[in-house]
């Protein structure tokens, strides 16, 4: 066995790991489950768990990373808008965000259960939302900048709004006959907008 097949191997079993752990957690949730749930949803030796991970919070965190890569592919995209006094721009980023949380949504159940019973990674998943809110917060310049005036601080503002994004789609997830998911984005963006704008989408 080369060294290049030994770590192909060694990514394949990581890659397993994780993707099983996300199936373990949207069933059982993440505080009950055991790293011998994990290996044994991944079809591996439950030894091999440690062959990558310290922990079960240590392979949280990696899935936190990939949710972080995640994102930055997703605002690099060519339809990324940055101005917020442009209700297209509100919709996208909202659209984006909604579909981030939907296809990820055990894995954020997860990084919240973990930082209620955990203040060390309380404070890590503070700093990831930290960071995805320093990426937002040019794009709140342009209402300042047009004359508009926000509701709180830009910080504070952007808190607001993931806030309400992200509560408002874990409770659609509960209930998504309630409202299809076109309408719940185009009701949040309409909300979001005017609550940055003190205006209605036109």
């Amino acid at each position: 066995m080369t060294a290049m097949s030994r770590k192909e191997k060694a990514a394949e079993t990581e890659a397993a790991l994780k993707e099983a752990a996300k199936r373990v957690f949207a069933a059982k949730g993440y505080l009950n489950t055991k790293i011998t749930d994990i290996t044994a949803e991944a079809g591996r030796a439950a030894g091999s768990f440690y062959n990558h991970f310290a922990s079960k919070e240590e392979l949280l965190e990696a899935l936190l990373e990939d949710l972080a890569a995640e994102s930055d592919v997703n605002a690099a995209s060519p339809e990324h808008i940055p101005d917020f006094t442009d209700p297209q721009a509100v919709r996208w980023h909202v659209c984006a965000y909604w579909d981030f949380h939907r296809d990820n949504a055990a894995t954020m159940l997860a990084l919240r259960q973990a930082a209620m019973v955990s203040d060390e990674f309380a404070r890590t998943y503070a700093r990831f939302g930290a960071a995805q809110a320093a990426d937002l917060l040019d794009h709140l310049g342009y209402i300042t900048a047009a004359g508009m005036e926000l509701p709180a601080s830009e910080r504070v503002t952007l808190a607001m709004m993931a806030e309400l994004v992200n509560g408002f789609a874990h409770t659609w997830l509960l209930d998504p006959s309630a409202i299809s998911e076109e309408e719940a984005v185009e009701a949040l963006t309409r909300f979001v907008y005017r609550g940055f704008t003190g205006r209605d989408v036109p």
